[in-house]
């Protein structure tokens, strides 16, 4: 038999084992929190699957495309490392939700809220009966949520025109970690959607997407 029949033989025996080689099974999920109140807690339903599929590109995450939906006060929401909250309306924790949601946090659990528009006005009294001792502070531009694997030098990205005001990235702090991310005015998560959606050019949608890495990626890293 001569060297090249070899090497054939060798070539097709590995394209036989790729073949055969199930894939790695997802390590981890996303997850997206169910809330009471009336608002739309379940907006943006392509977001979390792209920001998914984009993290598992750049980050060499194994993340699980079908993410997770969690009620506040459910203890499966210690299944999750990053938990994602969005919406345009009222928010309403009762009291066991709240202090569901504050164990889960102080257990290194990490909650990113998106303000969809209208969400402001409700979820910073929510997050005040989570924490009461705390209060949401603007992040200067040199914190390391930005300087991730993508670098924003001028902080949060601008995705959506909203109130035409400047975007901007609250945190709550609590012994020196970061256990809450606040995206206000910006809307993070209409950038991740599909084109179609709201049909953002691919540049806008490329930067809410690198700043959505860059919020998984210290979640887990900090």
């Amino acid at each position: 038999m001569s060297k090249y029949s070899v090497i054939a033989m060798m070539v097709a025996l590995l394209g036989v084992v790729a073949f055969i080689t199930p894939e790695v099974e997802p390590t981890m999920k996303l997850a997206l929190l169910k809330y009471n109140g009336g608002g739309d807690w379940y907006a943006n339903p392509t977001a979390l699957p792209n920001l998914t599929t984009f993290c598992n590109s750049k980050l060499n995450t194994n993340l699980d495309k079908d993410y997770a939906t969690v009620e506040v006060g459910s203890a499966e929401i210690f299944n999750y490392p990053f938990v994602h909250m969005t919406g345009h309306g009222n928010v309403v924790f009762n009291d066991q939700e709240a202090e569901n949601l504050r164990m889960y946090l102080l257990a290194g659990g990490f909650l990113h809220i998106d303000d969809n528009y209208g969400m402001d006005p409700f979820v910073r009294p929510a997050m005040k009966k989570v924490f009461p001792e705390l209060e949401f502070i603007e992040l200067p531009f040199q914190h390391e949520i930005y300087h991730q694997k993508f670098d924003f030098p001028n902080g949060l990205p601008k995705i959506h025109k909203h109130d035409d005001k400047a975007a901007q990235g609250f945190g709550l702090i609590y012994e020196g970690r970061l256990v809450c991310f606040y995206s206000y005015e910006t809307d993070l998560g209409d950038g991740w959607e599909d084109p179609e959606v709201h049909k953002n050019p691919p540049g806008l949608r490329d930067k809410a997407l690198r700043m959505g890495s860059n919020l998984v990626q210290f979640a887990f890293e900090q």
